[in-house]
């Protein structure tokens, strides 16, 4: 009774709309600019052997980092900005979006590849018509899979820089030894995983599975 009523006060003050609104462009911004950058890392990665040798066990290393541990980086570069939980982000996601896209273009069939040469694709014509259609599946799992360390990313920085955000709010309740607005937030935080991966990603995966006579 405690949770819901407080989650309905900071409704009705608006501080819970506005730490969501706040939270959810820190987290589109980021992840917008982890799955552009991670798709040109791992279609260049696979498509020169040389960048996947030298730098493939790199990024399997940076995945590897929390997005948390991140946070100190981004406290001496940017300071206890939107930039640094922007960067916390994108550092969370990058990586994994990277690797999905260089899984998903080495496992692309070579006869696809060839038809699309036949027909006169090249260049940059080849990847937007053949290779990204073609490697969507694997790129599908590597934005779900961004998406949950970008989300991860943006709560974990809030709580650090504690500017605004659902984790300035989940900051702000632990100061004031206020169990009911922590369990608030983490409920909301939890829903609105929920809700992305039912309306959004699930959606997606469905009309792929379909479209590749998956399902």
């Amino acid at each position: 009774m405690q949770v819901g009523q407080t989650l309905v006060n900071e409704t009705a003050n608006g501080s819970l709309l506005f730490g969501i609104a706040t939270s959810m462009w820190r987290l589109v911004l980021g992840l917008a600019v982890a799955i552009v950058g991670g798709l040109v890392l791992g279609i260049f990665m696979a498509k020169i052997e040389t960048a996947n040798q030298t730098i493939g066990s790199l990024i399997l290393g940076l995945q590897s980092i929390p997005s948390v541990a991140w946070v100190p980086l981004a406290l001496l570069w940017f300071g206890p900005t939107d930039a640094g939980v922007i960067f916390v982000t994108v550092a969370g996601a990058l990586f994994a979006v990277t690797i999905n896209t260089h899984s998903g273009i080495k496992n692309i069939p070579p006869t696809y590849i060839a038809a699309g040469r036949n027909m006169g694709a090249s260049g940059m014509k080849l990847v937007t018509n053949i290779i990204i259609p073609a490697a969507f599946p694997y790129l599908i799992s590597g934005f779900k899979q961004g998406w949950a360390y970008a989300w991860r990313g943006v709560i974990a920085a809030e709580i650090i820089f504690s500017i605004a955000g659902l984790g300035f709010l989940l900051n702000l309740g632990k100061h004031d030894n206020n169990i009911a607005q922590v369990t608030g937030i983490l409920i909301v935080i939890m829903m609105i995983g929920i809700l992305v991966d039912g309306f959004v990603f699930k959606k997606i995966e469905k009309k792929v599975m379909s479209r590749w006579g998956l399902a």
